[in-house]
């Protein structure tokens, strides 16, 4: 709006006492202060509201009006409640620095020009925003897109001042206007939204976190051409995309919550254009996959990985290390539902998504990842850089190359939990790296059994690693559960019992004693007693269990028994 349209609503009680030839000076915003410095909050383009209690002699009226002006500021208004009649060194200070000035009638609240100004340039500005939105949306849905979300983010920025991210499901960044999100605080925003779409509320869901409001959208493509909506939530809740919006959306305007719907419809017609891109790398993998599960010579599968190697990492010179990611989606049956989510293309857009570098901003990081699916499991043929695999018995060997179980879901793990609620579970096994096609097969038998180890843990979002597949760790969760309460309860339950009465600490002796290889000395020394007391401890032990802590047998048995407790 412009600053002479405020003359022509007498309800604003405004009278013009300079600044004629400025008064096409377009107003952004309005801003109400007393300070005698405000720069700090002015932009530029404010009107800005005063009631001259920054003014306590003639002087100070000169040094106000240049910070104004300086800023950039479109007008002042000066209230008359106060001193009535504008003081002539404030007219002639704005006179000097070509700055519009208005008297504000004492009867007329500041309140008043103020929402009349924010309902003007914010319906303004939707108004221009719409416009262009519903120009890019032709451009994106008829073509290749013109710079992708970050156009549309920029104009949320530039247009409406709001600041917006679009955020993966695990609150990885896929784009944003100005500064990144922090990473913890995307994790957050991500699983508040995947946490409150399975309790079915409809967006925008709303949050504040550190004294800021975000409102969160979920972006999804409802025009033509879109694919049909899911009946089960589940189907889509660990795959959609978000908008992530630094404001309080509960007392928008219809006008507004309908344009921001637009937008992420935009920026999913983005999404979907990206998945389609995938397709070539789901084929690979599937491929490849097909070769490994029927037996296939280790010729044919090496000729398929030299296809798939261009395409997942252009312009290597040289054949990658290979490694094999399994992972499963399960969602426990309803009552009353004939059929189960199919957990497979869920778990394949998840893993997609997993594994990309949480760090990494952008939606083609996942360009080179090749995911496929089989029933309910998603399998990735993720390539690695030439180097040292992790067994290379160099004697200064570089770090082991390739991905880890725990690192891969430290930094998702709380948002998809979040998004599996009380009825889904996410398991993941990783294989060791292999350098050829005739690994591939060990590699793939290897993740399934990791994941299979990651299954028998609790806890919604589980992973193991080839590492843990030559450890006594993996016996243990595939030992019945009523073999291993018998089992603990025979050795350690005497123990809790005598500790319980006697408060004699049988049970944190026994876990330091076979934590330092039954060494007396380092024993004792850890817990801060006298070997004769150890001893003594060690003796009553063996008493009330009938074992014997000098034989590898008991001590395993002890062992295994605190391991399973």
């Amino acid at each position: 709006m412009r600053l002479r349209a405020l003359l022509e609503n007498d309800a604003l009680g405004l009278r013009l006492l300079g600044g004629e030839d400025e008064l096409d000076r377009t107003v952004r915003g309005v801003m109400t202060t007393d300070l005698k410095d405000p720069s700090r909050y002015l932009s530029g383009g404010e009107l800005v509201l005063t009631g001259l209690a920054w003014r306590a002699e003639p002087d100070d009226s000169e040094p106000f009006v240049r910070i104004l002006a300086s800023a950039g500021v479109a007008g002042l208004a000066a209230g008359e409640a106060e001193l009535g009649d504008i003081p002539d060194d404030l007219v002639q200070a704005c006179s000097r620095h070509r700055l519009p000035l208005f008297a504000v009638n004492e009867s007329v609240a500041f309140a008043t020009i103020t929402e009349h100004v924010v309902r003007q340039v914010s319906g303004e500005r939707a108004g221009d925003l719409a416009a262009v939105v519903d120009r890019h949306r032709r451009l994106m849905t008829s073509g290749p897109a013109g710079g992708g979300p970050e156009v549309v983010l920029d104009l949320l920025g530039t247009d409406l001042d709001l600041r917006a991210w679009v955020l993966s499901p695990t609150g990885r960044q896929i784009a944003g206007a100005g500064e990144p999100l922090p990473a913890p605080l995307a994790a957050t925003l991500a699983g508040e939204h995947l946490a409150a779409t399975r309790t079915g509320r409809r967006g925008p869901h709303r949050l504040s976190t550190g004294g800021t409001a975000y409102s969160l959208f979920p972006i999804r493509n409802t025009g033509r051409g879109a694919a049909p909506a899911s009946r089960d939530v589940r189907e889509t809740v660990l795959s959609d995309w978000l908008l992530a919006v630094e404001a309080d959306a509960g007392e928008w305007p219809a006008a507004r919550l309908d344009l921001l719907q637009g937008v992420t419809q935009l920026i999913a017609v983005e999404r979907d254009r990206r998945d389609a891109a995938r397709t070539v790398r789901r084929r690979l993998a599937q491929e490849v996959l097909e070769l490994v599960q029927t037996g296939a010579a280790p010729a044919e599968i090496a000729a398929r990985l030299r296809v798939a190697a261009p395409v997942l990492l252009p312009g290597l010179g040289s054949a990658p290390h290979w490694q094999v990611v399994v992972a499963r989606v399960e969602w426990e049956q309803e009552a009353g539902q004939s059929t189960a989510v199919d957990g497979g293309p869920v778990a394949q857009a998840l893993l997609e998504e997993i594994l990309v570098d949480p760090a990494t901003v952008g939606a083609e990081s996942a360009d080179r990842i090749a995911v496929a699916h089989s029933g309910d499991e998603a399998i990735a043929l993720v390539p690695l850089a030439a180097g040292p695999l992790p067994d290379s018995e160099d004697e200064n060997p570089a770090p082991a190359l390739g991905l880890h179980a725990d690192a891969l879901l430290a930094a998702v793990r709380a948002p998809l939990s979040a998004g599996l609620a009380d009825d889904g579970r996410l398991t993941l096994g990783v294989s060791a790296a292999v350098h050829s096609a005739e690994g591939l097969r060990g590699a793939l038998e290897e993740a399934r059994h990791a994941r299979r180890v990651a299954a028998a843990r609790p806890g919604r979002v589980c992973a193991a690693g080839h590492h843990e597949l030559a450890s006594h760790v993996l016996l243990l969760p595939f030992v019945p559960d009523d073999v291993r309460r018998a089992f603990t309860a025979r050795l350690l339950d005497p123990l809790r019992d005598y500790d319980r009465r006697h408060r004699a600490e049988l049970i944190p002796t026994l876990e330091a004693f076979l934590d330092c290889d039954g060494s007396w000395t380092r024993c004792a020394t850890r817990l801060h007693l006298h070997v004769n007391t150890l001893r003594y401890r060690v003796g009553r032990i063996e008493q009330l269990t009938g074992r014997d802590l000098s034989r590898l047998e008991d001590k395993l048995d002890f062992f295994l028994a605190l391991r399973m407790s």
